[in-house]
């Protein structure tokens, strides 16, 4: 990354760091839908198929993956609004490839959400009908990444957003056809922005809405050393935001560099135990608020492989589900994805 846009926004994957910690997988038998994964081939960090195999082939019972939108693939050339429909065509040939049964029982990719750009406003409907039909009847919805903060630390080169822009009456037109269109919206911002989603939820009681990563709680540049200052006005903006019906939350994200836990400068990677400790007080006040029915575990890989090992991550998340029931962790790892994505309708017509 160049210029003054701050540092990168990712953690380095070390594989030989992360080979230093191994655990035996809780649960094994215990289904899980994991509703957040990438795939990308990007300068020096490629994460394709193979790559996400690997991770899946260690010890958990992954049934099924939902591809989150990453800038993947996007077309070369055509009018700018239609490039990220590339990225729908992409996913849809990895989900044929899985759907084969050649690589193994985990359906990868049984729905996506990519991207569109909701300031087209209401001339968005025909970018969100070319994804409906590449996407194989896998497509679900689009992330329009909203993530914004005052603080250059914040700032990411590569998702762009200004400030208010859930606010902005032309994005408010395009959101609004996601609801119309049967869409759902993957919600990825910082958490002093959570009151804005909370207003937009309000004002589109039809939408179907996911927060990815627990709202973004923020942890470096102006943000560090004040964690439990912070929590307290994230709890706040969490417990408001699960009073809108349409909303449901995603659990993980946590391993990033902006949440300043700093998992990646121990000397070996962290263990479940220490995982689940750290994000305990986010994880439980998510489902207190929400209810398990509308939060779903999430391993948002290869992002959080700069922190921890996908075993080691979802080991941390059964740790935190231990004390609940049988329905609520089927919830958990499974169906309140399975319901939100509509896996069930998954097709490859």
């Amino acid at each position: 990354m160049s210029g003054n846009t701050g540092p990168s926004p990712y953690l380095p994957v070390r594989e030989d760091w992360l080979a230093k910690r191994n655990e035996a997988v809780i649960e094994p038998d215990l289904p899980i839908v994991d509703p957040h994964h990438h795939l990308w081939d990007r300068p020096g960090w490629r994460y394709l198929l193979p790559d996400l195999l690997a991770d899946l082939a260690s010890g958990h019972k992954i049934t099924a993956t939902v591809f989150a939108q990453c800038r993947s693939f996007h077309r070369a050339t055509g009018p700018e609004a239609m490039k990220p429909v590339g990225e729908t065509e992409f996913v849809n040939g990895v989900a044929a490839m899985s759907a084969s049964g050649i690589y193994g029982p985990t359906r990868v990719c049984a729905a996506m959400f990519t991207h569109a750009n909701l300031t087209l406003g209401d001339k968005v409907e025909p970018v969100l009908e070319a994804h409906i039909r590449a996407g194989g009847g896998r497509f679900r919805g689009i992330r329009h990444i909203t993530a914004w903060d005052a603080d250059p630390e914040m700032h990411h080169p590569g998702n762009p957003a200004p400030p208010g822009l859930m606010r902005e009456p032309a994005f408010r037109e395009g959101f609004a056809r996601l609801a119309a269109m049967d869409l759902t919206f993957d919600a990825w911002l910082y958490h002093p922005q959570i009151p804005e989603l909370t207003e937009l939820a309000r004002a589109n009681p039809g939408a179907r809405i996911v927060l990815n990563h627990v709202g973004g709680p923020l942890g470096i540049g102006g943000f560090a050393g004040r964690r439990d200052e912070l929590f307290a006005v994230w709890r706040t903006s969490i417990r408001d935001l699960a009073t809108c019906p349409n909303v449901y939350v995603k659990l993980g994200g946590l391993g990033m560099r902006i949440n300043g836990f700093g998992f990646d400068a121990q000397a070996e990677p962290p263990s479940s135990e220490q995982l689940a400790a750290a994000w305990k007080p986010y994880i439980e006040t998510c489902i207190e608020a929400f209810g398990a029915a509308r939060c779903m575990f999430e391993s948002n890989f290869p992002v959080d492989k700069g922190s921890y090992s996908y075993a080691v991550g979802w080991n941390a998340f059964k740790r935190l589900a231990a004390g609940a029931s049988a329905a609520e962790k089927a919830d958990l790892f499974s169906g309140s994805a399975t319901r939100f994505y509509r896996l069930e309708q998954e097709t490859t017509a």
